[in-house]
């Protein structure tokens, strides 16, 4: 790697304005450049447009995707107001992860070039330099700081620069070339080091993480967590390439008994029998770096998803007749503690591009006589990620930890080779899909210490538990459940039930029951946990949320689709999907009815929204709007609210504006009409709101 290149992470709290503005205006040019030279390798402008792989999009979405993001998280915090291209801050938006919501249909796409990205991504590096020159923000850096949504961005491209790599890795090797930003080790040798088990002392291992942290940190990592970890014992080395050929010699891949139930499925699926980046030439096995095939480097680690990595730890049981397993989270923590590893970027290890773009041989990096505690490539563990006490979602990003507390994302530790910025640091925590590869491999422990691991989730998050309830919740005050009357009224005024549009559906309870009239659904939120909660109903047949009874006391819930009389409903039926309502993607359109029910006074920009929904209506489709107008500038700026408010001497009322703006594409079918609602927020306080419904026809 350029020297140039390589980067320290950002001390937040230390430092004048002047000199963090000119740290961050530098950690960003960095960033921004590293991140585009991973696409230099491409022996050409058509790689852009390969998949290599079938669960992510074509390389050009994440090309353009960080540059949007920027963009996004600013309109979003209101930091600016002039988007530079909606069609790409909405087409390049979402669809990193295996998320039920990810788009990942080519249809929907018509790819731009790769030189209109190229200049997208220059204007948004002009934006972005603007707004780093010109903010006004204190010191220290926090949560609340205007200089935040930067740092965001830029942690959020190095991520991306990460998992662009692997990516890359999984391209034919036809279709990248050498470059001098990215050298591969030469160390390969057609041996390796025998592990061996080590002793570690257990410790009280605290995870506890405060807002005032030196460096950045994403909204998973703060809280409170502390745990007593046993004594254990754990391999001196990561697991090498030659380790974990003797599993696949002793036909690891082919035992059942060493894999899962989700492995063996993922196994039928792929039909693997080695590693992915292991590439099988007549008798022997070469190996995909990222720009070079060599031969298998047996003193370098394996790289393997965590399915894998959990048969090796079985096969390795029954081999030694011992209980070896991946560590818990908390078994690395303990781990890195007694190595006297910090969160300090500078430690000795193949990380942050300081050595090589590669991994590197096992036995090279040693930290108090184990060898990789950090770097090299990822470690496993067993532990799926889930929100400390006090977690707090960061309202910038709402969709970055919450959609994978479900139990099938597991966290990694340690780092790899590619890890900068945020990822090196020891509190930092990633998770990653069971069957997904990184540059993630992994150590195994023997250990008698029972797992106290829950997998068993309950929304905890006071307003998505307080929208659960008011969805698939009791009905309170005499007022019946308001998301049954939207369907109601729906199909009170359908005139065809081919398809609706349920946008702003928040946890999904009108669409599902519009699924019973309609014959096709889709639910459309900007918030991810909202979505989350909807598709996990769908996936899952059930709900569990905390209510709450006053103050820090709560109480469990569960709702099930056949209690809310939802299981006879065909499923397949309904699609859930993350999206902006001012800034849809294109395919969201010819519909036969659009409802958008309490949604308006919560769009930074409702009349864009409203001039832009009459294109996605069929001929004659209606659409049912509602809304309190409870404008506030927390949510929209005042002038873009629609009424409620006084120009001159003239008053302004939002239902009399609504019905000027959509005059020009519809008549009303209808008087407009209230609609009551109850909201809980604890046993002994009620929010008792009307919501104004009209009904419109498109001309």
């Amino acid at each position: 790697m350029q020297e140039n290149l390589i980067t320290k992470n950002i001390e937040l709290n230390t430092g004048t304005i002047e000199e963090k503005r000119d740290q961050i205006r530098e950690y960003f040019l960095k960033t921004y450049e590293l991140f585009e030279k991973q696409f230099e390798i491409f022996v050409d402008d058509s790689v852009f447009y390969e998949r290599p792989e079938s669960l992510r999009h074509q390389l050009i979405f994440y090309f353009g995707h960080t540059a949007t993001f920027y963009i996004n998280k600013m309109i979003f915090g209101k930091y600016i107001s002039e988007r530079i291209n909606p069609k790409y801050e909405s087409m390049f938006a979402i669809g990193v992860d295996e998320m039920s919501w990810d788009d990942l249909n080519t249809v929907h796409y018509d790819w731009p070039s790769v030189d209109e990205v190229r200049q997208y991504r220059e204007k948004t590096k002009e934006v972005v330099l603007n707004y780093i020159d010109n903010v006004n923000f204190s010191m220290p850096i926090t949560w609340e700081n205007p200089m935040w949504v930067i740092l965001m961005g830029i942690e959020h491209e190095r991520i991306h620069v990460e998992t662009s790599s692997v990516l890359h890795r999984q391209l034919n090797i036809s279709k990248v070339k050498e470059h001098p930003c990215f050298e591969i080790c030469d160390d390969i040798k057609n041996s390796y080091p025998q592990n061996e088990l080590l002793d570690v002392k257990g410790l009280h291992v605290n995870l506890t993480k405060t807002k005032d942290g030196k460096f950045y940190g994403w909204d998973n990592e703060y809280g409170e967590y502390e745990e007593n970890v046993e004594d254990f014992k754990a391999s001196k080395y990561l697991v090498s390439n030659g380790e974990f050929l003797e599993f696949v010699e002793n036909g690891g891949y082919t035992t059942d008994e060493f894999w899962s139930d989700e492995g063996k499925r993922w196994k039928a699926y792929t039909k693997a029998l080695h590693p992915t980046f292991w590439i099988k030439q007549k008798d022997a096995y070469m190996y995909r770096a990222l720009t070079k095939l060599l031969p298998l480097p047996l003193n370098w680690p394996v790289d393997v998803n965590y399915l894998e990595a959990e048969a090796f730890c079985n096969y390795k049981s029954k081999k030694l007749s011992l209980n070896i397993s991946l560590p818990s989270e908390a078994m690395y923590s303990c781990l890195r503690q007694t190595c006297g590893i910090k969160n300090e970027i500078n430690v000795d290890a193949n990380i942050n591009f300081k050595h090589f773009s590669s991994s590197m041989p096992v036995d090279r990096f040693e930290h108090d006589g184990f060898f990789d505690v950090v770097g090299n490539v990822w470690q496993w563990t067993t532990t799926p990620i889930d929100g400390f006490e006090g977690f707090k979602v960061h309202p910038l990003y709402d969709d970055f930890s919450v959609p994978t507390f479900d139990g099938r994302h597991n966290i990694f530790k340690g780092g790899s080779w590619a890890s900068t910025g945020n990822e090196v640091l020891g509190d930092s925590r990633f998770a990653f899909r069971r069957h997904f590869f990184q540059h993630a491999g992994f150590r195994y422990v023997q250990s008698t210490q029972q797992s106290t691991e829950k997998h068993e989730y309950y929304e905890k998050d006071e307003i998505i538990s307080q929208y659960c309830e008011f969805h698939y919740g009791s009905e309170y005050l005499g007022v019946s459940n308001f998301l049954q009357k939207v369907s109601n009224i729906a199909n009170k005024y359908a005139k065809n039930s081919s398809s609706v549009l349920d946008i702003g559906c928040s946890v999904g309870r009108a669409s599902f029951e519009l699924a019973k009239s309609f014959d096709k659904v889709v639910g459309i939120d900007f918030s991810a946990r909202f979505i989350n909660v909807a598709q996990a109903l769908k996936d899952n047949g059930v709900l569990r949320y905390e209510n709450k009874v006053e103050g820090d006391i709560t109480e469990p819930k569960e709702v099930t689709l056949k209690s809310l009389e939802l299981d006879t409903v065909d499923m397949n039926k309904i699609e859930f999907w993350q999206g902006d309502a001012c800034n849809l993607k294109a395919h969201f359109e010819n519909y036969d009815m659009i409802i958008a029910i309490n949604l308006l006074d919560r769009l930074y920009d409702p009349e864009l929204f409203l001039r832009d929904i009459g294109k996605r209506l069929n001929p004659e489709g209606i659409f049912i709007v509602g809304s309190p107008f409870t404008w506030s500038d927390e949510y929209v700026e005042k002038k873009h609210w629609l009424g409620g408010k006084i120009e001159g001497e003239t008053k302004i009322y939002s239902q009399e504006r609504l019905g000027e703006i959509l005059s020009d594409e519809f008549e009303p079918v209808d008087e407009p009409f209230n609609v009551e609602f109850v909201i809980q927020e604890h046993v002994r306080k009620y929010q008792h709101t009307f919501s104004k419904f009209s009904v419109w026809k498109k001309k």
